[in-house]
């Protein structure tokens, strides 16, 4: 099982920002690929938004693209999503994760991930 730590999470107005940050331990890291999924009280786990660590290549769902940046810095095993314009319906659990198949998000699955950080966003 991996070590994962989310944190940035919080409470926004409708429109705003925030950024989250996912620190990996040195084996939990993947060189293949990292991610980001969320669940909200009731509804399905959704993968938002995927990363090759390698070429840096970037997949997101079609609810957040536009609007959510995933990034990483290898050097410090860490992903971050920048979050912009959010909205009442982003408003869920955030967890950081390594995905079996980067490029699948919509029927993304996932390794292992951590424990999450809450994302409020008020109307």
């Amino acid at each position: 099982q991996g070590q994962l730590q989310e944190s940035g999470g919080g409470t926004v107005q409708a429109g705003g920002s925030l950024r989250l940050s996912c620190v990996a331990s040195k084996n939990s890291y993947s060189d293949y690929c990292m991610g980001w999924f969320r669940q909200a009280p009731g509804k399905e786990r959704e993968g938002v938004a995927h990363i090759y660590t390698g070429s840096g290549q970037e997949w997101y769902a079609s609810s957040v693209e536009g609007r959510f940046t995933i990034s990483r810095d290898n050097a410090k095993n860490t992903v971050y999503l920048q979050m912009d314009n959010l909205k009442p319906q982003d408003t869920a659990m955030y967890y950081c994760g390594v995905p079996e198949h980067c490029s699948r998000i919509a029927t993304a699955t996932y390794e292992y991930w951590g424990q999450g950080t809450q994302v409020t966003v008020s109307s």
